[in-house]
């Protein structure tokens, strides 16, 4: 794996509850890393990551849930996509609308990803392919404003009722956007207790990286309007627009 080149300090200006995250997938086993030892889901494998504060890896012999389906490493049970089990749970009223979901779940092509890796930021040293923020609203604000401070771009949020883990390592990954959403709203890691709820899940791929750091170094993190108060923003508001008016009858 490509060693870490990438200067992530910055998140830790944020002060999370929950370390930031960082994910990376391999086609080979990664080298002086320990085994995860242990049964676990792909969306507890942050948990387990914030818990150790090592690095660790897993194959699919260690991942119990349908993570190693949108790794690619396993083909969906054909229950499962004759959406036998949404029915079950009563997470939908009817097969065919778990069925449906299939038709959007990101997963990766079979046989490209057999090993993935976890690490928190303290410990990271590969560069990451994916790295999953734990914010609060108010730090999830900041870190997204960065991703458009220079850009524009889209904030977006995208997801299914299940299959969280697609959601939120698989869509980045292969399509290079990053992906947000609230804990406690994914069947599988809600009644697994995986995150605390209320909290905004950010997911970062690597290509965006570099230009989110770069905006949370120059950007304004704590907007004034933020923490003025209701009168004095509307008097802000009111000088800008008027100065904003005057410039337009500028020659």
């Amino acid at each position: 794996m490509r060693a870490l080149n990438t200067d992530l300090s910055i998140f830790r200006r944020f002060e999370f509850e929950h370390p930031p995250v960082g994910v990376k997938f391999t086609f080979t086993r990664p080298e002086g890393m320990q085994r995860l030892d242990k049964p676990l889901a792909f969306c507890e494998m942050v948990r387990e990551a914030q818990r150790r504060g090592t690095a660790f890896y897993f194959s699919k012999d260690e991942e119990d849930c349908f993570g190693t389906v949108v790794l690619g490493m396993k083909e969906a049970p054909v229950f499962a996509e004759a959406g036998l089990m949404g029915e079950k749970f009563e997470i939908f009223q009817e097969a065919r609308a778990n069925q449906r979901i299939y038709q959007h779940v990101p997963m990766l092509r079979p046989g490209v990803v057999n090993y993935v890796a976890f690490s928190v930021l303290e410990a990271l040293t590969f560069e990451p392919d994916i790295l999953i923020v734990l914010a609060t609203p108010s730090q999830a604000e900041i870190v997204l404003r960065a991703m458009s401070y220079a850009t524009g771009e889209l904030w977006e949020s995208k997801k299914t009722p299940v299959l969280s883990c697609a959601w939120i390592f698989a869509y980045p990954y292969l399509t290079g956007k990053v992906n947000h959403l609230v804990t406690g709203m994914s069947f599988g890691s809600r009644a697994k207790e995986v995150f605390p709820p209320g909290l905004v899940l950010i997911a970062i791929p690597w290509d965006k990286l570099p230009g989110i750091v770069a905006s949370l170094e120059e950007m304004v993190w704590d907007l004034p309007a933020y923490y003025e108060g209701r009168e004095k923003f509307l008097e802000r508001e009111a000088r800008v627009r008027e100065e904003c008016r005057l410039l337009t009858l500028e020659p």
